[in-house]
């Protein structure tokens, strides 16, 4: 789940055009009975949180179109695809840069 300093981090980074900053969500690494996974054992999970949106595509008419999706939107993601965002301060949280159209669905 995302977090609040995760949060305050991405306010550092703008999004350009209708590109989106998404946060992807870990797999669980404990069952419901208790028993720990291995880290090979866990998939990674195509799902993930909308840290940051950009302020949409503008027209040649100069109009703006904004992205469909907000901060805080559960969105499921393609299997491939996304520009990976690592900072030093943040390295156990995986960020990714997609573009609107990327994104497969808003998960509600």
């Amino acid at each position: 789940m995302v977090r609040a300093d995760s949060i305050h981090w991405s306010h550092r980074i703008v999004p350009l055009l209708d590109r989106v900053l998404i946060q992807r969500v870990k797999a669980e690494t404990k069952t419901a009975s208790g028993i720990l996974l291995p880290e090979k054992a866990v998939e990674k999970l195509n799902e993930g949180v909308v840290v940051s949106v950009g302020p949409g595509l503008v027209t040649k008419e100069g109009n703006s179109i904004p992205t469909g999706l907000t901060e805080g939107d559960r969105v499921l993601l393609p299997s491939y695809g996304g520009s990976p965002i690592k900072l030093d301060s943040f390295k156990d949280k995986e960020f990714l840069l997609y573009r609107a159209e990327e994104i497969l669905a808003k998960l509600e």
